[in-house]
């Protein structure tokens, strides 16, 4: 494709996330929306008078039909995400999905499957891998700062979720489980941060819930993950807390690093964020001069996959990724209500 070509977006899902990715797909160079689909008439009068030059739609089949889309964008509550995704893909369409890739993993190689078989592309919206932030620490890894990786921290404390729409996320049969929905995050950076340990090997996990009646709402989480090579990554979330503060620590055989990000909330542009990093000599603050945040890496995450489409350049986050964050989650889930490591089979 030529590099000239304007990329066309369908948008599935117009929700309180959904209209951030129509305004990141409208602000990046070389991206329109073309199409979005919405869950009700009213969402999709929303969505009309947000993008007049936008086809609307309450039936995600009917926007598939559309002739004029090069990818389709999919931010759905994640029971949809296997069934959406497998059709768009089916229509020849390249697909960029949002996190979680699927709520099992027979689902996520499904997906794998069909877009190898189709040829297209499926990147799975880990954003953080785009992060100034969160991306610099996995550059300083890379560069050797600390020398060969051993321990990741991956620490978010903040407010309770979002409800979602219609409540979804507060309804387990939706939502899967809460490890699905933000610590999956977590678990993909720590992946990412030790990929030159090998796989994961194991997750032990324990959670608990402010509310009795709902103990598989998990307010607090934490695992521990063993790699290859001796190394390990401890993920913990508290969404029993205020704001929004995410912390990551690093050390090695040679240094360490030590980031960290805080907002009044999740979405805002106008966080306060820094990193340290520990040469095994010198300690110095690193300079992190493009802002970060989700909703920056969201627009990053469009421009990733412009580039994709029209050079050929890799994803951030492939299909075989996602599948690899689902399996951590579903590991560490099941490593909670049995009280025992859970030990991952070989993919």
């Amino acid at each position: 494709m030529s590099t000239t070509h304007t990329v066309r977006f369908g948008l599935i899902g117009f929700g309180a996330w959904g209209k951030h990715h129509a305004d990141a797909i409208s602000k990046t160079p070389g991206a329109s929306v073309v199409a979005i689909g919405a869950h009700s008439s009213a969402s999709a009068a929303a969505a009309q008078e947000a993008y007049p030059a936008a086809k609307t739609y309450t039936d995600y089949a009917a926007l598939l039909r559309d002739n004029d889309l090069d990818v389709v964008d999919i931010v759905l509550p994640s029971h949809l995400h296997h069934q959406v995704t497998l059709a768009a893909l089916n229509s020849g369409r390249h697909v960029l999905l949002e996190k979680p890739m699927c709520l099992s993993l027979t689902d996520c190689d499904d997906l794998i499957r069909v877009a190898n078989e189709k040829n297209r592309l499926l990147a799975i919206g880990h954003e953080l891998r785009l992060s100034s932030l969160w991306g610099k620490v996995k550059e300083l890894i890379d560069d050797g700062l600390v020398g060969t990786p051993q321990y990741v921290l991956v620490e978010l404390s903040r407010n309770p979720y979002r409800q979602g729409a219609d409540g979804w996320r507060y309804d387990i049969q939706r939502v899967g489980n809460w490890i699905l929905e933000e610590p999956i995050h977590f678990f993909d950076l720590a992946r990412w941060y030790l990929q030159g340990q090998g796989d994961p090997v194991s997750v032990y996990a324990v959670a608990n819930s402010r509310q009795p009646d709902h103990p598989e709402l998990q307010d607090n989480f934490s695992a521990i993950v063993k790699m290859g090579g001796g190394s390990y990554a401890v993920v913990s979330q508290t969404l029993s807390a205020f704001e929004h503060h995410q912390t990551v620590k690093v050390t090695g055989t040679r240094g360490a690093l030590w980031a960290s990000w805080s907002g009044a909330m999740d979405r805002t542009r106008h966080p306060t964020f820094s990193l340290k990093a520990f040469d095994g000599t010198e300690l110095r603050t690193i300079p992190i001069e493009k802002l970060t945040g989700e909703l920056f890496e969201l627009e990053d995450q469009i421009a990733m996959v412009v580039r994709a489409v029209t050079a050929q350049q890799p994803l951030s986050c492939t299909g075989e990724d996602g599948r690899w964050s689902v399996a951590m989650c579903l590991a560490a889930q099941q490593s909670v209500e049995s009280g025992f490591p859970v030990v991952f089979e070989k993919a």
